[in-house]
């Protein structure tokens, strides 16, 4: 099965943007790579204090 992938513009602070960036070159991650495992680390700490995050179809249809 295909994995969809949704689509956004994305504008860090300058600085924020140069650190992502060293810190996926030392992992030799890409700068997509790097952002998505950044979000999926927060996602698993929040939902770690906070409970499962619930999503249903209607959270996840296509724009």
């Amino acid at each position: 099965m295909a994995v969809i992938r949704t689509q956004f513009t994305l504008r860090p602070h300058t600085i924020n943007h140069a650190k992502i960036k060293k810190i996926a070159a030392s992992e030799s991650r890409t700068m997509t790579n790097m952002i998505e495992f950044l979000i999926k680390k927060e996602i698993a700490r929040y939902e770690s204090e906070n409970g499962e995050i619930p999503v249903t179809d209607d959270d996840i249809y296509l724009e």
